[in-house]
């Protein structure tokens, strides 16, 4: 449990150290750990990226959520929040791709197919 999150951290700064091309300082970091399993860390850099997390225990597992912020070499702000729990991880961002809307006639059919679901 402690060493995802450790890992998860250390991919994520990582990633998000990878297109910075001298170090960036620290300006704040935090860690906390309690003996039920909870967590919580977060950091802020000189450039003004920043990531932080959170986590607890549920059942045999564990409950993540935490949201990294970064700009990247062309100056556009990204958020990337995400969730992961029983149910798999859910990521959110405006940057993450949106499948296309379905196509009407097959929407049509789907409506059909619910309505009428004893028939061929």
């Amino acid at each position: 449990m402690f060493s995802q999150a450790l890992v998860l951290f250390g991919l994520a700064t990582v990633v998000l150290s990878a297109v910075a091309k001298e170090p960036v300082a620290v300006t704040s970091a935090k860690f906390d750990s309690s003996p039920d399993g909870s967590f919580e860390w977060s950091y802020e850099s000189a450039d003004g990226s920043s990531q932080q997390q959170e986590g607890r225990q549920i059942n045999d597992g564990q409950a993540v959520q935490g949201v990294a912020q970064w700009v990247d070499p062309e100056g556009a702000p990204h958020v990337l929040q995400y969730v992961a729990d029983q149910d798999g991880y859910k990521p959110s961002s405006a940057d993450l791709p949106v499948a296309p809307p379905i196509p009407e006639a097959i929407a049509r059919s789907i409506e059909w197919n619910a309505a009428h679901p004893n028939e061929k």
